[in-house]
């Protein structure tokens, strides 16, 4: 290869890449929510992280919890666990802190907890708003999935609580008893906390294939759970689990999945058009985020 053919190859790589990133730039500018162009903000462009606090406030009710819709699956004002877990989410990826929003949410989540520290996904309180199909019963029952999850963020957070603790113990002996969740979310929330224990990985990696909505063929266009969902930036606790090659394989998956105006698509139904739009925002972001982490974006 001579070193004008690779000089001009680097340069269309470069170019490719960046109109990637515009692209998606300009949709989130364009379609995202006040919290997803704060988010972008920071993490693209210098941003102070306070701005994503701010952006928050507006979504935390006055009994600490998040609702109003911040996962846009339901459109419900209340304050649901779900919800709160989409604030630690966005309060991780700025890179943000504030003491008393976390706690708020902490004491929140201990209202609403079963006595050994366990929540729901949701309660009945969604069922007087528009919300996706699947965001029914099945959600109001406690466990695993967001549990684990949440004590998960709150370790990675660096935030002690009472709720948080007790909520750790339950995740354990639920795991003891029961053993790892049959779904790629459950499993998922569940990596969230083990990442922060003594755990086998092997025996993580042996369970993986087993998982339903697990998506390991990134030649699968359908909705599922994939490895880069485990393992967003190549430090990540999980990215053990997978070779270079599936990595590489979703990798270039995310790329293709890119629409023409700039967003990703998604692979399931929102309860109307503009959650549809305030979804793709968030996957939006989250992808270029992938993507920049693992060195597609330049």
């Amino acid at each position: 290869m001579s070193d004008s053919f690779k000089t001009s190859w680097v340069r269309r790589r470069q170019a490719e890449r960046m109109d990637i990133f515009n692209a998606g730039r300009d949709f989130v500018r364009q379609e995202g929510r006040l919290v997803e162009r704060r988010l972008f903000a920071t993490l693209f462009e210098d941003a102070d992280p306070v701005g994503v606090v701010d952006a928050l406030r507006g979504y935390q009710n006055a009994d600490g919890g998040f609702g109003h819709g911040l996962e846009p699956d339901k459109r419900c004002p209340d304050s649901l666990p779900l919800d709160v877990e989409a604030a630690f989410d966005n309060l991780l990826a700025a890179g943000a802190r504030d003491e008393d929003m976390v706690r708020r949410a902490c004491d929140w989540l201990q209202t609403v907890a079963t006595p050994e520290g366990a929540v729901s996904l949701a309660s009945p309180a969604i069922e007087g708003y528009p919300r996706a199909e699947h965001v029914s019963e099945w959600t109001y029952v406690p466990g695993l999935n967001p549990t684990a999850g949440l004590v998960g963020r709150l370790y990675r957070l660096g935030f002690e609580h009472p709720w948080r603790d007790a909520a750790a113990a339950w995740c354990t002996k639920a795991l003891a008893d029961d053993g790892f969740p049959e779904d790629a979310h459950g499993m998922h929330e569940v990596l969230e906390f083990l990442e922060h224990t003594e755990v086998d990985v092997a025996k993580v990696k042996e369970w993986l294939p087993k998982l339903s909505w697990y998506r390991a063929d990134a030649a699968d266009p359908s909705y599922g759970v994939t490895p880069l969902h485990f393992a967003p930036t190549p430090d990540s606790f999980w990215r053990q689990l997978f070779t270079d090659a599936q990595i590489e394989g979703h990798l270039d998956r995310l790329v293709q999945d890119q629409q023409p105006d700039g967003g990703w698509v998604l692979t399931w139904e929102p309860p109307g058009a503009a959650a549809t739009l305030e979804y793709r925002g968030v996957v939006t972001v989250r992808a270029l985020q992938t993507l920049q982490a693992y060195g597609r974006l330049g």
